[in-house]
């Protein structure tokens, strides 16, 4: 089969297309033909080393397709079926395994390239609206790049719970992609400050929460955007880690709470796999969410889909179709 390897970490170029010979999958693994492969951000961290892997490694959490073969002792799946996991490994390829555990079944109404579109991105926003920070209905949230993948679910799914928001792009188009998806109210935080222009449309109080995927540029902004007692949620770092915190700045600032979530925290049981998947999956198929796939690329062109992502090209999100 055809698959990206990476041999020793660094920029996009390291990324090559190899043959090897398809996995195969130990106890309580599958096999899944994959359809398309998401894209992240993480993908990108694993290929620059910024979260470790072992090397040689093939990059890819985020797939779905068909299952092609079960690994000793799973029951309660057949070849054919067709899946999604945030949770497998060796993605970008046209076979990589899963485990069962972190395995959902597509329903007919949601597409294979859909579930690859939200199995990461989706159960995100889902659990910072749903359990990081339980958005009520009246409240302000800011959304940084809410036009990027995560952020146009988060947009969608914090107005269907009823909240003021208020996103952050870079450009016209990209304000007019967080406009349809229903933010309230769009700044160009490249091009003007946006704490203050938080501080006017919230008539000085500061907004009850921020989701912030971009990191290092936005910090200190995004603390400056909150009302007292209000918190910032840091979950990725699109511009770089934030730097090393004093816990008196947040005193200082109004009491504010801080946490920095990963999903494998909020989907620790299957339970609550079984309860993102499913109310993304309900409201894909009932046309409640709409699911923006930008592009797609080539696995030959896997090193393009990251250059495209890191230079901030890309809105909604990037599929990988092997």
């Amino acid at each position: 089969m055809r698959a990206i390897h990476v041999h020793a970490t660094g920029g996009p170029e390291v990324l090559q297309l190899v043959d090897i010979t398809p996995p195969e999958p130990g106890p309580g693994q599958v096999r899944v033909h994959v359809a398309a492969i998401g894209l992240n951000f993480i993908d990108t961290y694993h290929r620059t080393g910024l979260y470790k892997l072992p090397l040689p490694f093939t990059p890819g959490m985020e797939f779905a397709g068909t299952i092609d073969a079960l690994g000793a002792g799973v029951t309660g799946w057949t070849v054919g079926d067709r899946v999604a996991t945030a949770s497998g490994s060796g993605g970008y390829a046209e076979y990589a395994l899963a485990p069962v555990e972190r395995l959902v079944a597509v329903p007919a109404e949601v597409a294979l390239n859909q579930a690859a579109a939200v199995m990461l991105q989706g159960m995100t926003a889902h659990y910072l609206v749903t359990s990081t920070y339980p958005l009520k209905s009246g409240e302000t949230c800011l959304v940084h790049a809410a036009a990027g993948g995560v952020g146009l679910l988060l947009v969608q799914m914090a107005k269907a719970i009823g909240a003021r928001v208020i996103g952050t792009v870079s450009t016209e188009a990209k304000a007019a992609l967080a406009r349809g998806a229903g933010a309230d109210e769009v700044i160009f935080y490249t091009s003007e400050p946006f704490p203050q222009r938080v501080r006017e449309l919230t008539d000085g109080r500061g907004v009850d929460v921020v989701y912030d995927s971009v990191g290092a540029t936005t910090w200190e902004g995004s603390l400056d955007s909150l009302r007292p007692r209000g918190m910032m949620v840091t979950f990725g770092n699109a511009s770089g880690p934030v730097p090393p915190v004093s816990p008196l700045v947040l005193s200082s600032k109004g009491s504010l709470f801080l946490t920095r979530p990963t999903l494998a925290n909020y989907i620790a049981t299957s339970e609550e796999l079984a309860w993102r998947t499913g109310d993304i999956f309900a409201w894909i198929g009932s046309g409640t969410l709409n699911v923006r796939i930008d592009r797609s690329y080539a696995l030959a062109d896997a090193a393009a889909a990251h250059r495209a992502l890191e230079g901030r090209e890309t809105t909604g999100k990037v599929l990988i179709l092997p």
